[in-house]
């Protein structure tokens, strides 16, 4: 018995491996798409995996290689189509109902994030009942109440800037704007989405922030990233102590306990007022639409699915809005006379404090922002798996490599299509010869192609389309230039490394500007900060 035992115990991991790999080859033997063209898969482990996260521009050089739409593999030899083409984009993004995020995906940001919108399973009445919850909360009416917070943290970052560098003796100093930029998002979110003080510019501890960052940004954050992948695959390894184990499920206790508390005191302050409207933040007009007497008991959701949207919240308000910044500020000491064009333009504002509205009528800061979010899109790419068989539509005839042209593809059930949203946003044939080019004066004179790329702003990928697309936009955008507004009113930017010496870094989806020197290497971006002199 014991020996049966043991065998079951040292057999089973075998056999279940050897199980996947036959049916890895019998659906590769049989895939319609078999004959798509597509790079060589080096490992059948890891696949191209690896690969793309060593060298952030590879899929540029396949798709120069194979055109807009290819085959690589993703871990465990998985099948990834990848395509640009904008009919078959515009397939996939409008239809839910076949192409949902894989139930791989779902567990890996699961395991992480908790039972949230972005990980909700495949019932899209529940995804719809969130989203019309969450709703009010990220409209415009509401980020406008909002945007008085964008100003207060970044008014308080130019003051922390501004007075270190009245402390030195040349007025001027290195500053790792990174470093400011991810504390003063990271306020911005706790306040504004949560009523919650992270205290992250004054430098407070917080364990919530210092678990997001070991995973997120550690040398380690891509193999954790691999690991959750890897477990939402394959169940079996949910159970073994891999790489990153314990700090995910230390940042899901930290989460839920932060989180639990969050919604308790909002949802006392609530109760404690007659309108409801007790604070600003996210969460709060939330559990407010939530608890509207119009909504049935059927349609709303409970704590643990409120709390569950916390951790969404803050990786995508906190992420993802600091990437944006940082490459803005990098922007802008790559090119100086859009620095001071920019300057010029805010300065003409009476006030420190603007409006929102006047925030958005600022029209060279609008091309600029547009220009960030299109050429430093946060989230290089996403992914979708077809539920059911599918045909997909092209707009150009692709030709296999047996010389066979194809108008449309037969995409299996189970098959990952890769949507490549920075390629989208960057295409020469969509763009123009400029397109790899920051130029936000592009936002003056479009080709008339750009009409006809998805996206629900700016005509861009940036936020994705579609049901899937990201509903905390508006906050991105008002965020980004609230804080630009504010430190380009005080400070001059100059490079303070050489010229190529910051590039972009994947950590999973998201692009972050890294050092690629001898002796530093990492998720920062130093400066050269001047106080500016309107004199």
């Amino acid at each position: 018995m014991i020996l049966h035992t043991l065998f079951l115990a040292a057999f089973t991991p075998f056999f279940y491996a050897l199980f996947r790999c036959v049916c890895l080859l019998h659906r590769e033997l049989t895939s319609p798409l078999r004959h798509v063209s597509g790079p060589r898969s080096p490992s059948l482990l890891f696949g191209n995996f690896k690969d793309v996260m060593a060298d952030f521009d590879l899929p540029s050089k396949w798709r120069a290689q194979f055109g807009r739409t290819f085959r690589f593999r993703g871990l465990f030899s998985v099948s990834e189509l990848h395509t640009s083409d904008l009919k078959a984009l515009h397939h996939v993004l409008n239809d839910s109902i076949v192409y949902r995020k894989a139930p791989f995906q779902r567990e890996s940001v699961r395991r992480l994030l908790g039972d949230g919108v972005s990980a909700a399973s495949s019932l899209i009445n529940q995804r719809q009942r969130m989203w019309q919850l969450q709703n009010p909360a990220f409209g415009p009416a509401r980020i406008r109440l909002l945007t008085p917070i964008f100003l207060e943290k970044a008014l308080k970052l130019r003051d922390i800037w501004a007075a270190s560098l009245v402390s030195d003796s040349e007025s001027k100093r290195n500053i790792d704007v990174m470093d400011g930029v991810r504390r003063m998002t990271l306020d911005v979110i706790g306040e504004a989405g949560f009523h919650y003080q992270f205290n992250a510019l004054e430098h407070k501890s917080n364990e919530l922030a210092e678990t997001f960052t070991q995973l997120m940004h550690s040398p380690n954050a891509q193999k954790y990233q691999a690991v959750r992948i890897a477990q939402g695959m394959v169940p079996i390894l949910r159970f073994l102590p891999l790489p990153g184990s314990h700090i995910v499920a230390r940042a899901r206790i930290v989460m839920d306990s932060i989180g639990g508390q969050i919604v308790a005191d909002s949802k006392a302050s609530l109760l404690e007022t007659e309108t409801g409207t007790a604070h600003r933040d996210l969460i709060s007009v939330l559990l407010n639409a939530n608890l509207r007497k119009d909504v049935p008991q059927s349609q709303r959701m409970k704590d643990s699915e409120v709390v569950a949207q916390i951790p969404a919240i803050f990786l995508a308000g906190h992420e993802t809005s600091s990437s944006a910044i940082a490459w803005a500020l990098h922007e802008l000491t790559v090119h100086p006379e859009m620095q001071i064009k920019l300057r010029d333009e805010v300065l003409k504002v009476s006030s420190e404090t603007p409006t929102m509205d006047e925030v958005n009528s600022l029209h060279y800061l609008e091309c600029f922002v547009r220009e960030t979010m299109r050429l430093h899109a946060p989230a290089v790419f996403t992914t979708r798996m077809a539920m059911k068989d599918d045909l997909l539509p092209l707009s150009s005839p692709y030709t296999d490599r047996r010389g066979n042209a194809h108008e449309s593809l037969r995409i299996p059930a189970g098959q990952i299509i890769h949507i490549p949203i920075l390629a989208v946003n960057t295409d020469k044939e969509t763009w123009g010869d400029d397109a790899l080019e920051f130029r936000p004066e592009r936002w003056d004179d479009l080709p008339e192609a750009v009409s006809a790329l998805p996206g629900v702003w700016a005509n861009l990928l940036t936020f994705y389309a579609g049901a899937h697309t990201c509903i905390g936009f508006r906050f991105a955008i008002v965020e980004v230039k609230v804080l630009l507004f504010t430190l380009l009113r005080a400070f001059e930017f100059a490079p303070a490394v050489p010229t190529g010496g910051v590039v972009p870094k994947l950590a999973g989806v998201l692009q972050r500007p890294s050092l690629l020197l001898p002796d530093k290497k990492g998720a920062a971006l130093p400066m050269v900060v001047r106080p500016y002199d309107r004199n």
